[in-house]
This record gives C-alpha cells, sequence and structure tokens, in this order.
C-alpha cells in the first residue's frame, strides 16, 4: 500500500520542516499553500514534497479536500502543519497498513501542547483524531473551522499519539481566537442562527467552567487555567461577533 501525506499551509516556517523531516518515509508529501508570505513552500520543497498554491481560502475543509484531490496513494494521512509522527507512530501505521482489514480509516489520540505545556486534561487529551484514511473513502467536511473526516466504512484506532504543538505563545494564542471566532461565527451565521450579549456571556462562562472544572483543567497547572480563559474568550467574542454579524445581516434585509 501506498502512503501520501497532505498537509495544508500558510506562514508555518517555524513548524514545517519539524512536520515534513517526521513524515519523510512516505511515499509521496503533498503540501498545498495558501499564499505564505514567509519561507514555508521553499522548506517544504527542500524538504521534498510537492507543493501547490491555491491562496482563495475558503475554510479548513474545503482547503483539506483540495489538498486530498492532489494525493495519489492508496492511503492518505492528513496533517496540519504544527502536528508530528514519532517513530513509533510511524511503526503502527506501517503496521496497519501492511494489514488494514475492512477498514476504511484509522482514528488516533492526539497529544497537544498549550504554552510549552503538554496537556492531558482539559478537554485535550487523548483528543482522538481520524486521519488516516483510504485514499476514495473519506472526505473532511466543507465547515470554516473544527472540520472533520467524514469516512465511508469502519474506523479503527491506533494507540500511539500524534504529537500537536497547538499553541506556541500567548501571541499565537490571541491570534487564533480572533481568527477562529470570527469563522466560527461565519459558520454560524450561514447555517442562520442568532445571538445575543447574554448568550456570548453564558457561552464564555460555561465554556470556562467546563474546561477548568469538569474536564479537570485545574490538574494541567497555570497552563491549564490559562486555557480555559482563552477557550471562554473563543466562545465569548465567537458569539459576540455572531450577533453583531445578524444585525448587520437584517439590516441589509431592510434596506
Amino acid at each position: 500500500m501506498t502512503l501520501s501525506v497532505t498537509i495544508i499551509t500558510r506562514n508555518e516556517q517555524a513548524a514545517i520542516r519539524r512536520c515534513l523531516e517526521s513524515v519523510a518515509w512516505a511515499d509521496e508529501i503533498v503540501v498545498l499553500d495558501a499564499g505564505s508570505s514567509d519561507d514555508t513552500a521553499r522548506i517544504a520543497r527542500e524538504c521534498g514534497a510537492r507543493v501547490h498554491i491555491a491562496a482563495d481560502w475558503q475554510g479548513f475543509g474545503p482547503q483539506k479536500n483540495r489538498a486530498l484531490a492532489l494525493a495519489t496513494g492508496d492511503w492518505v494521512l492528513a496533517l496540519d502543519a504544527d502536528e508530528w509522527v514519532t517513530p513509533e507512530l510511524r511503526a503502527e501505521i506501517e503496521r496497519v497498513l501492511a494489514a488494514p482489514g475492512g477498514h476504511a480509516a484509522f482514528r488516533m489520540p492526539r497529544l497537544s501542547s498549550y504554552c510549552g505545556r503538554f496537556m492531558r486534561h482539559s478537554g485535550w487529551w487523548p483528543d482522538h483524531v481520524t486521519r488516516l484514511f483510504r485514499r476514495g473513502q473519506a472526505r473532511f467536511s466543507d465547515d470554516r473551522v473544527h472540520e472533520r473526516l467524514i469516512a465511508d466504512g469502519p474506523v479503527g484506532t491506533l494507540n500511539e499519539p500524534l504529537m500537536h504543538e497547538a499553541i506556541r505563545d500567548l501571541d499565537e494564542a490571541l491570534v487564533k481566537m480572533n481568527a477562529y471566532s470570527t469563522a466560527g461565527a461565519l459558520m454560524q451565521l450561514e447555517r442562520g442562527k442568532n445571538a445575543s450579549l447574554a448568550g456570548a456571556v453564558w457561552h464564555g462562562a460555561w465554556t470556562f467552567f467546563r474546561s477548568y472544572v469538569l474536564r479537570a483543567g485545574f490538574l494541567d497547572g497555570r497552563e491549564g487555567f490559562m486555557l480555559a480563559v482563552s477557550n471562554a474568550e473563543g466562545a465569548y467574542y465567537r458569539y459576540l461577533k455572531l450577533m453583531l454579524l445578524a444585525e448587520k445581516r437584517e439590516m441589509g434585509n431592510r434596506e
């Protein structure tokens, strides 16, 4: 069985080399870049990847499906630029590809770090993600953010974790929170949803309580508290942005 690795990128020069070097053993690596202004594309080519450019960003789901359409392997491993495969996970992937049985896809636990700490609670572990699949038997949802893989057949489970540097520092946390809350608000607006100020406050408070208390974020030390606050802000701003976007849409409909 041949394996293609697909990765979507935009300004990922700080992380892309580690990701690519961890999958250098694959038969093919496809990088679909969304018009990076840094050295992402050059580094990817240096590492042996086949680089394509698609700068008209439509969201994570659509972009990952574009990358998938460029793959030629029997199986596909879809990664983000800030993820990497350990030698142990590589060995497990190679074992299941040698004898996949009737599975259309495999999910794996993902171990993510926040500001330098790998999080074992806060809803971040084991965080199973389905990323390994037979080409032609799975595709990503068209969601702008929080896309998911839709497999046409049974999904197996791997034991070794996929590594993920989710947030390097607070600057990145703020940038991602702003971008993701905007994308989430737009996605809900497209689905006809609405929001209010009270609802935004409630969602923010509930998100903090769920992350820090119900999902035991307090066991992740100070980073657990920081993450809970960041999650709460993201939820608050997502619904606040939705409220303002819905009001703007309503005013446009009246004109």
